[in-house]
């Protein structure tokens, strides 16, 4: 490996310990976490498997703190809609995980390092990876952190759903086409991006614009803007 390559991963490393709140004492435990098996023997699935049990057992508790008169049956579903693949995958492109995976050569033709069952299963890794490098109470700090918006804006007996599904179902209601989604502009170097999209919709000549740290962050606000804009409920 080039001094180049290692230096850049050296501050792919800094930038994630950043996003994600917590500088490990133990930097090889991050590494594993991050380690795809196509990568190495040494790899990540049992922090994974650690990981997802911590993550279910901490938004378990929050859920029942927080809601003291719902069922099991309303807990269960918003448990499971806030531990689900596809919110660990909207928290790791939040981090710009896929920019810190290792993986085998074959993923990365792929393009493993974009697909969300990977980088869902790296983040619960990392969760692994902090509680053996601190220790329950960190990490479950740690975890409310991250889901901070998503536990307060949760009610029992709705499945949530992101913005961009919420629009594209409205417009389906109403017998429109989908939202398209337009890069307006990359703002930064390639480690350091910043999007701007624009969300179009048909009928509608208002430009509901959104930035975000990467491509999918910025079309959720998009959709946002224009969820806001129509007064969708």
């Amino acid at each position: 490996m080039s001094k180049q390559v290692m230096k850049q991963n050296e501050q792919h490393l800094i930038k994630l310990q950043k996003l994600i709140s917590y500088e490990f004492n133990n930097i090889a435990l991050l590494i594993k976490a991050l380690t795809h098996r196509s990568a190495d023997k040494s790899h990540n699935e049992r922090l994974e498997y650690l990981g997802d049990s911590i993550l279910s057992f901490v938004i378990a508790e929050a859920l029942f703190n927080q809601f003291p008169h719902v069922d099991e049956g309303d807990l269960s579903q918003m448990r499971s809609t806030l531990v689900c693949g596809e919110m660990l995958a909207i928290i790791g492109q939040d981090f710009n995980l896929g920019d810190c995976l290792i993986l085998g050569q074959g993923e990365l033709k792929s393009g493993g390092h974009r697909r969300e069952s990977i980088i869902s299963d790296a983040v619960e890794a990392i969760i692994g990876a902090i509680y053996l490098d601190s220790n329950i109470e960190v990490i479950k700090n740690l975890i409310l952190q991250w889901y901070q918006s998503r536990l307060e804006n949760i009610q029992p007996g709705i499945k949530q759903k992101d913005a961009k599904t919420r629009l594209q179902e409205y417009l389906q209601g109403i017998h429109q086409a989908r939202p398209v989604y337009l890069i307006v502009e990359v703002i930064g170097n390639d480690h350091e991006q910043e999007f701007v999209i624009q969300c179009k919709l048909e009928n509608d000549n208002n430009q509901y614009m959104g930035r975000g740290v990467n491509r999918r962050k910025a079309e959720q606000i998009a959709a946002q803007a224009a969820i806001d804009n129509l007064g969708i409920k």
